[in-house]
């Protein structure tokens, strides 16, 4: 274990630091691995380290967060995804889910994709200026996900509020008093219960009457006789909404604010199309959009040169390893030729995201269009404002100023 002197974990959640936490999770990964509160709390920031956790057969997602987590609330109606499931429920559930998540049905958005982002663009063609967030990054993926399921675009607008309190629930608690942490549970069972409730009345009707959609997809998947339960089409469902678009959100923010701040790099899918992808792996490393992630150690588990005890929960500082210089030399270097593969963006092991994909395209799509159809982009410094979200980490807001968007 390194004995230099480490910030403390809260420093990540200063708004102060909140612009720019890799000098903060740089410390912490050369101080790392480390233990806290007498070592229930395991902590690294190691490439090495996070990629050796999540692959191991004692790291269990079942975790109990309650040292990190913004506090207890009511937690009776919880409806666990797969996502914090352990196998075999975890293995039975993705089986399913995946059944009806195909690559074919990926590859055969592509096209849908296209068409939403060009709309999106022509959209704020004639104002000369276009704010990321609200009027490209935020409505594809979620449009692309509603259409996924059948959710009726009229109802589009109601998620938003939904997912935002579900998100934010997602981040560790640092700093936040008993007062905040209850708050903050509050809202996002409120948040969770409107979802399931909407969600009840939406599967009812799918199984009345089946459409050409993702749900009644999930409905119809059967694996071994076994079938999705309806508290687990919500979850699911939940999950796909809130995952599959918060995520990608500050995916595609994050790679299109880089771009904009290293020119260059611009230039270079400007005049070749095709880079936008590696332009996507390259923001996965450098500005990954989920900072962190955990485990719990079941009957204990080497981290690194630290052996978390039985029950103990390890914090894996994600955005930490994306920056390690023992994998990626010059890390703090955006350089979309780097060919960023082995990062942990998604990662790893038996909860590698199942939407990786559908994540990978629409940011590709997004920053192709971008890179390609806006002349003359500038970011516009001073509307660049970031959401409080220490773990899902993006903009909430940025203005980018261009000449024109030509045809696509």
């Amino acid at each position: 274990m390194s004995t230099m002197e480490r910030p403390a974990l809260g420093v990540l959640a200063d708004p102060a630091t909140l612009p720019d936490p890799y000098p903060a999770l740089a410390a912490l990964r050369e101080a790392s691995p480390f233990a806290e509160f007498d070592g229930k709390l395991v902590v690294t920031g190691r490439h090495a380290d996070c990629s050796a956790v999540l692959r191991h057969h004692n790291a269990s997602s079942r975790r109990n967060q309650s040292l990190l987590a913004a506090g207890a609330g009511r937690r009776a109606r919880e409806r666990p995804s797969f996502l914090s499931l352990d196998p075999p429920d975890h293995t039975r559930l993705r089986r399913l889910v995946s059944k009806a998540f195909t690559p074919r049905m990926i590859a055969r958005l592509e096209p849908r994709i296209r068409a939403v982002t060009s709309e999106l663009l022509a959209g704020a063609a004639s104002a000369g200026e276009l704010e990321l967030v609200g009027q490209l990054a935020y409505p594809l993926p979620v449009r692309i996900i509603s259409e996924m399921l059948g959710v009726p675009i009229e109802d589009h607008p109601r998620f938003a509020g939904w997912s935002a309190r579900l998100a934010h629930s997602l981040q560790p608690g640092f700093g936040l008093d008993s007062d905040a942490a209850a708050s903050r549970a509050e809202a996002a069972q409120v948040a969770s219960d409107e979802f399931a409730e909407y969600f009840r009345g939406l599967i009812a009707a799918r199984r009345a009457r089946p459409a050409a959609d993702l749900l009644s997809d999930l409905i119809r998947a059967e694996d071994n006789g076994e079938m999705l339960t309806e508290d687990e089409l919500i979850a699911t469902c939940v999950l796909l909404l809130v995952a599959g678009h918060e995520t990608t959100v500050g995916l595609i923010s994050n790679t299109i604010l880089a771009l904009l701040r290293h020119p260059d790099q611009l230039a270079l899918i400007r005049n070749n199309p095709d880079l936008a992808a590696d332009a996507i792996e390259e923001t996965l490393r450098y500005d990954a959009p989920v900072q962190m992630t955990a485990r719990v150690a079941r009957g204990g588990m080497p981290v690194g040169d630290i052996d978390a005890p039985d029950g103990a929960l390890v914090l894996l500082l994600l955005a930490a390893a994306g920056r390690d210089p023992e994998v990626f030399p010059d890390p703090d270097r955006f350089d979309l030729r780097r060919g960023a593969t082995g990062h942990l963006a998604f990662a790893a092991g038996p909860h590698f995201c199942l939407g990786a994909p559908l994540a990978r395209l629409e940011a590709t799509t997004a920053v192709r269009a971008f890179a390609t159809r806006l002349t003359r982009p500038e970011l516009d410094g001073d509307s660049l404002a970031y959401k409080p979200n220490v773990n899902l980490r993006g903009p909430r807001r940025l203005v980018v100023r261009f000449g024109a968007v030509t045809a696509g």
